[in-house]
């Protein structure tokens, strides 16, 4: 985890649309996702696979470019067409079940000569929860990601305006995120694209229950995702000052440290500054 701290946005944008393709690097995400499953249909996969290949080369943007392969048979295909490609940060894994899914694309890539390239499985089967926490350890793996709504088909779940139903499963892929030592995962797309508020309130619940950014679908979503997920001056301003603190006292040899409130600062205290302090630099917030 000594790597950046992850990105507060990913855009997904459909690998069969040259245009779309071409203005995503304006958009103002953090980063991109470059889609060659559900966004493309069977009949055009492999001129979409051409034509993202084609893009990358031409090194589009600075910013982090992952693009998320098929599954199934198609996945080989995919893995062996981008291996190398230039300005590529990482594959999204779509639909895995098991970590051997996860063990075979790392294979695939490494037998190409790619040894670089990240890998970012989507947790969207029920097969795929019950073995998260040995996706979470694959070489390569960067974040996991949770696809809710296929999820959520398979499962027979119909999550109510607060997310409850899908509680438990988010749980359970931050807790194997954090005992893999990764990234916190990549919060869940939203379909909703026109009503800012609902979409800032389940965004801040993502950020309670332990997500790095979202998944975006539409750039409209982008500031409301971006604004949760920068810190305010307070909060940079306050990790700050415990950050400090607890170097002063452990510099003077104390063993028990106490903020101005009185609040007993421990390892989940500056632990929680620090990403703050993360995702402050991540935003660009001084």
């Amino acid at each position: 985890m000594g790597a950046p701290f992850p990105p507060r946005s990913y855009l997904y944008v459909p690998g069969n649309a040259a245009d779309k393709l071409a203005k995503a690097p304006q958009r103002g995400a953090d980063a991109l996702i470059v889609d060659l499953e559900d966004a493309v249909p069977l009949a055009g996969k492999a001129t979409a696979r051409d034509a993202v290949v084609a893009w990358l080369a031409g090194r589009p943007t600075e910013l982090p470019i992952w693009v998320r392969v098929n599954s199934g048979p198609l996945a080989e295909a995919d893995l062996r067409a981008l291996a190398g490609a230039p300005a590529l940060t990482g594959v999204v894994l779509a639909k895995v079940d098991t970590s051997a899914d996860v063990t075979a694309a790392a294979e695939l890539l490494a037998a190409a000569g790619d040894h670089d390239t990240l890998l970012m499985p989507m947790v969207e089967t029920a097969a795929a929860l019950l073995d998260v926490p040995a996706l979470a350890r694959q070489a390569r793996v960067h974040q996991l990601q949770i696809g809710e709504v296929d999820l959520a088909g398979e499962l027979g779940l119909s999550p109510g305006a607060d997310d409850a139903e899908l509680a438990p499963i988010r749980s359970r892929v931050v807790v194997a995120s954090a005992a893999a030592r990764l990234h916190p995962p990549v919060g869940p797309v939203s379909t909703v694209t026109a009503d800012p508020v609902a979409l800032a309130d389940s965004t801040r619940r993502l950020r309670r229950q332990g997500f790095a950014g979202r998944a975006c679908i539409h750039p409209r979503q982008l500031p409301v995702v971006h604004e949760v997920y920068t810190p305010t001056g307070a909060e940079v301003t306050a990790a700050r000052a415990v950050i400090a603190l607890l170097d002063r006292t452990t510099a003077a040899g104390s063993g028990v440290v106490l903020d101005e409130s009185g609040r007993l600062v421990d390892p989940a205290v500056l632990r929680s500054a620090r990403r703050t302090l993360a995702l402050a630099d991540a935003a660009g917030v001084e």
